[in-house]
């Protein structure tokens, strides 16, 4: 492969790591009432997250949008298969298993992140609690096969997926229009902006005051 083409806007790259650090905040800090501020923080944090890629997946660069990932279960079946071949079908964009893992993410981080709310509020009872602790399992391990997926594609494709989220970059033959024609950046540093700035000021905010769930609660 010839050439490196602009694949992955700024915003879309900003939300996927800023969703690995609220993700991760909130499942270490889940079952200590010590960390329990941290917990909620991260908790809304990955829940507003979730809300702006919901829109940047239907108004979003082209790579970025639901539409340009969107398979059939026999294009995702033959994938899997090639994968297991180690031959798997090159893609600019997620691939098939990529693709499954993002829909699950949004999917089981919505439910995850609403029944948090919930539980924070003390709504919800035992049945919702059950439901926010088997969903954030949920969670951690389709990450787990995320990760797995990626780093083998990375070895079958001889590229660095990690690597092109950070940079925003992918090798490919030629471009074609392929590429992205924009990074947006100014909108990548918006949603940083907000998220940092909620970090330091929600604690200060007086909303940490709401009813305290159980301990057992903070999952």
């Amino acid at each position: 492969m010839g050439i490196r083409i602009l694949v992955w806007d700024v915003p879309t790259r900003v939300f996927h790591w800023l969703l690995v650090a609220s993700f991760a905040g909130a499942f270490l800090t889940s079952e200590s009432e010590h960390y329990r501020d941290i917990h909620v923080v991260m908790g809304y944090t990955l829940l507003g997250l979730l809300a702006f890629r919901l829109v940047w997946g239907i108004t979003g660069t082209r790579y970025a949008q639901f539409k340009s990932f969107l398979f059939s279960p026999a294009e995702t079946v033959k994938y899997l298969a090639s994968m297991f071949k180690g031959h798997p079908k090159h893609y600019l964009g997620h691939n098939p298993a990529g693709s499954l893992a993002v829909f699950a993410l949004l999917g089981l981080g919505i439910v995850s992140g609403l029944s948090g709310v919930l539980l924070f509020q003390d709504i919800g009872g035992e049945a919702l609690e059950e439901l926010h602790e088997i969903t954030s399992y949920s969670m951690l391990s389709v990450v787990a096969l995320h990760v797995a997926g990626v780093l083998a594609s990375s070895l079958m494709h001889r590229e660095n997926l990690i690597r092109a989220m950070m940079t925003g970059y992918k090798p490919a033959q030629t471009d074609n229009g392929q590429g992205i024609s924009g990074a947006h950046a100014w909108l990548g540093a918006i949603i940083l902006t907000i998220v940092l700035a909620f970090w330091f000021a929600y604690p200060a905010s007086g909303l940490m005051d709401s009813p305290k769930p159980d301990a057992s609660r903070q999952q």
